[in-house]
């Protein structure tokens, strides 16, 4: 039998499926890669929001990451949720080993608007992660809180960009832009040392979208893990978020989930 490509998850749960360690294990599975978790917080939360939030401990932490790193080797790791700083000093000796790609996906505040992390988790998330990352994906409001000034066109995204590369040292980063206003299309750029790339779809109008942030980083990891091209893994998750958008299966009362078997790509 012909090995899969293995990718791992750390962040934190969904029960309601739509979102964190759920929603990447959906994904991976989806892009037909071994999926594999360390959960970093116990979240209680659905489509109306988060209710309870319980870290576990850093003994647990480490143990899940002992167990994986000393059996089964990832071909690419995303972090999504990293709730404190105490996480993120665990965690950072397995990404420094820089073996393989990785995505960090800087959660910071849900779809539901309800708040992640704390100011010293975003800091030492910044300052200390980021560089170690092939790729860093933070949506609109994510990519304000890094830079620190608002962004309103096409050439704050730019200059949010640029800034994050040269002052924070990620390989690339992906600015979605899925809250931007300006025009009709769902546009989302990368940027890399010396080029830029964008996308863009038709927006969609609907109140499903929970957990795509989750999901379109995810597939993006899978795509890595499988040695696709940075250009390759984003073009990729594009394709299959829109569509996991257009075919949300219009669950819950609130913001409900995409489907995470929609694209057949």
């Amino acid at each position: 039998m012909t090995s899969l490509p293995v990718a791992l998850t750390i962040a934190g749960t969904d029960p309601s499926g739509g979102a964190g360690i759920m929603a990447d294990l959906k994904s991976f599975q989806a892009r037909d890669v071994y999926g594999m978790a360390v959960i970093t917080s116990v979240v209680a939360q659905n489509t109306r929001g988060v209710q309870l939030i319980e870290h576990v401990s850093s003994e647990m932490l480490k143990a899940q990451l002992e167990s994986v790193f000393s059996d089964i080797l990832p071909q690419a790791i995303k972090t999504g949720m990293l709730a404190t700083a105490e996480m993120m000093e665990i965690i950072q000796p397995y990404l420094k080993k820089g073996y393989c790609p990785y995505v960090l996906d800087p959660v910071m505040v849900a779809t539901s608007g309800d708040p992640l992390i704390d100011k010293a988790a975003r800091d030492y998330l910044r300052d200390n992660l980021f560089s170690l990352a092939t790729i860093i994906t933070p949506n609109l409001p994510e990519a304000e809180a890094i830079v620190g000034f608002s962004i309103q066109n096409q050439g704050d995204i730019e200059k949010a960009g640029r800034r994050i590369l040269k002052e924070y040292g990620p390989q690339s980063v992906l600015i979605k832009g899925g809250h931007f206003i300006e025009g009709v299309g769902a546009r989302d750029f990368l940027f890399t040392k010396n080029e830029k790339f964008m996308w863009e779809e038709d927006r969609i109008q609907t109140r499903h979208t929970h957990g795509t942030g989750c999901t379109f980083a995810a597939v993006i990891t899978s795509e890595l893990a499988k040695g696709r091209s940075l250009y390759q893994a984003v073009d990729i998750a594009k394709a299959f978020i829109t569509k996991a958008i257009k075919d949300a299966p219009q669950l819950g009362h609130g913001s409900g989930p995409v489907n995470h078997m929609a694209y057949k790509g």
